[in-house]
């Protein structure tokens, strides 16, 4: 669990992110997921786009992916949300969060 200070650390450094995994009308889907947690595990921190003919509301929608990834929701806002959940070995982890 992260907290304020943390959150708002990410919220910094994912601002600047191009979304890189767009989710269409299919919804949530496994290969979606999977592709997902390809992406979070080599960059820590990912922005995702949900297009408008996928018909899901931003805030459910990233907490439900991010309680599904395990990982941890940082910022929805309008149709694009941002994830974070660091990688699974040490020595690959590229984002050093302030301390608590």
């Amino acid at each position: 669990m992260i907290n304020g200070k943390q959150r708002a650390y990410l919220r910094k450094i994912g601002h600047d992110l191009e979304p890189i995994f767009q989710i269409g009308k299919e919804g949530i889907t496994d290969t979606v997921l999977d592709g997902l947690d390809k992406a979070i595990e080599k960059r820590e921190l990912i922005k995702v786009r949900i297009l408008e003919s996928a018909l899901l509301d931003t805030k459910p929608a990233c907490n439900e992916i991010a309680q599904r990834l395990g990982a941890e929701p940082v910022q929805a806002i309008g149709n694009k949300f941002i994830l974070y959940r660091p990688a699974s070995e040490e020595k690959k982890r590229k984002i050093e969060l302030p301390k608590k």
